[in-house]
């Protein structure tokens, strides 16, 4: 690689530490290139991605961005899992390294925050964003829904006790 090729890949990098909800950091040493397809085919449905980069380049891009703690865990064979969704990536990191022993995650971070092993294990657990924005709108849905039963019960209620007298005067 060239400087300009350098330069073009720590720039690369710089946006994908600065954009990124969540940036997980793995060991992939021992992986195949099919089992390597298979975490970039999972992570790309779950809308992330996964880079393989120099480390040095990576520490170079990492300076001055938030994430830039995870600079230490950039050792030997790495690999760069991320997404814009905080969740996706740590939970598709998680999912592939209980299938494949090879694939060690080391820690990430969530914007500013630092995450060691436990970290990226207890954000995997968490409610994607589309899972949190299911359940508020049901929330919100659910009052508006008893207000408009709430609301049309009296009314029915009348019909039915005027459908009752009228049917005990057409049978008088």
């Amino acid at each position: 690689m060239d400087r300009a090729q350098k330069e073009k890949v720590v720039e690369e990098l710089g946006q994908i530490f600065e954009s990124s909800g969540v940036v997980v950091v793995a060991h992939y040493a021992g992986l195949t290139v099919a089992e390597m397809q298979d975490l970039r085919a999972r992570m790309r449905e779950a809308g992330g991605s996964v880079r393989v980069a120099k480390n040095r380049l990576a520490k170079i891009a990492l300076e001055g961005k938030p994430c830039a703690s995870i600079a230490d865990l950039l050792t030997g064979m790495t690999v760069l899992t991320y997404s814009e969704d905080p969740v996706a990536a740590a939970r598709v990191a998680e999912g592939f390294a209980k299938d494949n022993s090879k694939f060690e995650i080391l820690g990430g971070a969530m914007g500013e925050t630092a995450l060691d092993r436990a970290g990226v294990k207890a954000v995997s657990d968490m409610p994607s964003r589309e899972e949190l924005i299911a359940s508020i709108a049901g929330c919100i849905g659910a009052p508006a829904s008893n207000i408009a039963g709430a609301i049309g019960a009296p009314a029915s209620n009348i019909a039915s006790i005027l459908s009752t007298i009228e049917e005990r005067a057409e049978a008088a």
